[in-house]
């Protein structure tokens, strides 16, 4: 998710809130039993595993961490085994250098999956998790088996974004610049231009993507129908589900919903309509 103005950190935190109450026995994140430390690429990367069966990757959004999916990895693990992890420079995968890319990150969960001898999994990416999971199908398509992404984006403007959350992450832009560089307002500065100046995903890139996927968002959410339209329609494998009622936060606000077709969508075949 992104948090860059006023309006859309409110709407996060009462988001990661509600995740909260909603799964008191684990504290998704912060679970000493569960969780692991990958030294990889100048970093320690922070995952933790819960369930057996086929792997399944959590990517969470801009901001956040992997205790966005409190709702929906206990779901998940009953049937796969969950890996669920706090992208480079968010959670507990603390990273001190001065820039990010999208590309890092995929390239992180990438050297994930091979440390734990997973050749390929499902995923499922929210906001930003959503543009790592179009990439890492891009940049690594034999590590994913069947993709589900939510409020991803192809490109950093108001084609990808609606204007008011686009020119949010402008206005933070500014104010960051204007504070002291502590260590945490360098990282906020990071993650803030990473929304701000990427991705740059082109449809090219989509056509390359072979894995069914399932493209969802809301019909209130900050990426225009049209441009998650487009999304599904440069993915040769590729449903498209666009939620009734529904913003950003659709892991969230749609759990059920989203629990249930995302899983029907994992086993079951994928028909060319």
């Amino acid at each position: 998710m992104r948090f860059f103005s006023a309006i859309f950190i409110i709407l996060i935190v009462k988001g990661n809130l509600f995740a909260q109450s909603s799964a008191k026995t684990i504290a998704y994140g912060d679970n000493k039993a569960a969780g692991h430390y990958l030294h990889t690429r100048g970093i320690n990367l922070y995952y933790e595993v819960y369930g057996q069966g086929k792997p399944l990757l959590f990517i969470h959004g801009n901001g956040g961490s992997m205790n966005a999916f409190s709702n929906n990895i206990p779901v998940f693990a009953k049937n796969y085994k969950v890996i669920a992890v706090d992208s480079r420079a968010h959670g507990k995968s603390v990273d001190t250098g001065d820039s990010l890319t999208f590309e890092q990150m995929v390239d992180d969960f990438n050297a994930l999956l091979d440390s734990l001898h997973e050749d390929s999994c499902y995923v499922i990416g929210w906001s930003d998790g959503g543009i790592n999971g179009l990439l890492l199908a891009i940049r690594h398509p034999d590590k994913v088996k069947k993709l589900a992404i939510t409020g991803a984006n192809l490109t950093p403007d108001t084609l990808g974004l609606i204007p008011s959350c686009y020119y949010g992450i402008v206005q933070a832009h500014d104010e960051l610049k204007k504070k002291t560089q502590t260590p945490q307002v360098k990282n906020d500065l990071k993650i803030n231009e990473l929304d701000l100046y990427q991705p740059h995903i082109t449809l090219e890139q989509l056509h390359t993507i072979k894995c069914p996927t399932l493209v969802i968002g809301g019909d209130h959410d900050l990426i225009p129908v049209p441009h998650t339209v487009q999304i599904a329609q440069n993915i040769s494998k590729s449903y498209l589900w666009i939620i009734p009622e529904s913003g950003h936060p659709t892991p969230i606000d749609k759990k059920d919903q989203f629990n249930k077709i995302v899983g029907d969508f994992f086993v079951r075949p994928y028909k060319q309509m």
